[in-house]
């Protein structure tokens, strides 16, 4: 039974159609996420279905014991399905091509006796060299009976075992993934670290080490809210010391002991900006020099070399113009278009207050120089998605020896070729005899184009 390509047939299909469906639901999230989505299918039964996939193990169907199952079952097919059928292909493939007798010649015969005008000696060089050009480099010639022959290709037969393995070596890989690695999210405030992760069911994962996110930035295009670019400082912590510092990108993480961060979203915290630090680069036009100034929410600070100090009165994560009544406003909770409004103080007295936006360089200039709102930090989360698969390896070995198996079993063939050749009144008659596993059209023209250059 389980050598059948009828259950192979079959079983392949119920993972086929089971994994859309796994695919369509989102596996080990909150209940709510998924009957809004079967909601959009079913309408008010959506909890009713829900239920019922949920018993049927849908939620979490890659651990589910049907799948496993259904797994187990194709890969018992494949290793039988091979093991029954593999000693016969083998000992095709190792059996060296021989002379044939004369009965077995002739019901190979694919092309009738082609005359060359020239003695069998030269015939014979040619035809040698005519068959190393269509592919066959190793000829071997029988002065008994007359033949000459070669094969070629003759391990291009295990092409769909090595495909059979392939599919072991992917399934054994995401298993391993499953059970043995994690996928999880990791949200890190600018200068917070962490040593563990919430999975998608809530649990917490330990790492093993710590990352911390020494700073976050993003870039917008020009005139508008689309974020061009978004990155993270990261650094791990192992063992009390940094042992890996890396800027992540989208499609660019951060790699350690198999674990991957990929740098995911970005969210605003307004908690944070009491206790935020807001760096400003500030040009007095009283001594041309610049200078750094870290400054607090609501906390005076001097400005070096100058007399004077600052004090940063409110802050706007993103600050706007409402059409209707023309003052400004914060449109939205994240950092699209962050400000802060500054006063400005001689000694203790107020001597000038504005807006100033870290993405507009015209609300940066002031009655003494320019101020530079360079970054406020601490008050954004990096969202990182953070997975392990230690099965990764074994599914890219999969993979590589799917491509190789699949090239085998579709582009090439084994193909066997013999030719007797006997002279006759100056000419030498060569008769053609051939077989091949598939492909034969392709395997015509090969001998085609090698009777072609014989007669010339």
């Amino acid at each position: 039974m389980f050598s059948s390509i009828k259950l192979a047939v079959v079983v392949f299909t119920l993972i086929s159609v089971t994994s859309i469906i796994g695919t369509l639901i989102q596996q080990q999230v909150e209940p709510e996420r998924n009957i809004q989505m079967l909601g959009k299918i079913f309408g008010a039964s959506a909890p009713a279905v829900y239920k019922v996939f949920s018993t049927l193990g849908f939620m979490d169907m890659y651990r589910s014991w049907w799948f496993l199952s259904l797994l187990f079952i194709f890969a018992a097919n494949l290793v039988i399905c091979s093991i029954d059928r593999l000693p016969g292909i083998w000992k095709l493939a190792k059996e060296p091509v021989k002379p044939l007798d004369a009965d077995i010649f002739k019901s190979l015969i694919i092309r009738p006796q082609v005359q060359v005008k020239a003695k069998l000696s030269d015939a014979r060089t040619s035809v040698i060299t005519g068959l190393g050009k269509i592919g066959f480099k190793h000829v071997l010639t029988d002065e008994t009976s007359g033949q000459i022959y070669a094969e070629k290709g003759r391990y291009s037969r295990l092409g769909v075992y090595v495909t059979h393995l392939s599919i072991l070596f992917i399934l054994l890989g995401g298993i391993e993934g499953k059970f043995f690695g994690f996928d999880g999210y990791l949200p890190l405030l600018e200068g917070t670290s962490a040593s563990s992760i919430e999975a998608r069911d809530g649990k917490q994962i330990p790492l093993g080490f710590s990352v911390r996110c020494d700073d976050f930035d993003v870039s917008f295009y020009d005139n508008s809210d689309t974020p061009k670019s978004f990155r993270s400082k990261l650094v791990v912590i192992d063992n009390n010391r940094e042992v890996l510092k890396k800027d992540i990108e989208v499609n660019d993480p951060l790699r350690y002991k198999g674990v991957v961060f990929y740098q995911a979203s970005y969210f605003f915290s307004q908690d944070h900006v009491k206790d935020a630090k807001f760096i400003l680069k500030v040009y007095s036009k009283a001594d041309n020099k610049s200078s750094q100034v870290d400054a607090g929410l609501e906390k005076l600070t001097e400005i070096p070399g100058t007399g004077l100090s600052l004090k940063i009165q409110d802050f706007s994560p993103a600050i706007g113009i409402d059409d209707k009544t023309g003052q400004l406003m914060t449109y939205a909770n994240q950092m699209n278009n962050p400000a802060a409004f500054i006063e400005f103080f001689e000694g203790n007295k107020s001597i000038h207050k504005q807006w100033v936006l870290k993405r507009f360089p015209d609300t940066w200039k002031t009655p003494f120089g320019s101020v530079e709102l360079v970054d406020i930090w601490g008050v954004q989360y990096t969202g990182l998605q953070v997975r392990k698969d230690p099965g990764v390896w074994l599914v890219y070995l999969g993979c590589l020896l799917m491509a190789a198996g699949l090239y085998a079993a579709f582009f090439m063939s084994h193909r066997r070729i013999w030719l007797r050749l006997h002279e006759e009144k100056g000419s030498t008659f060569v008769t053609v005899a051939g077989s091949t596993n598939k492909n034969k059209i392709q395997f015509d023209q090969k001998i085609d184009s090698f009777i072609k250059s014989l007669q010339q």
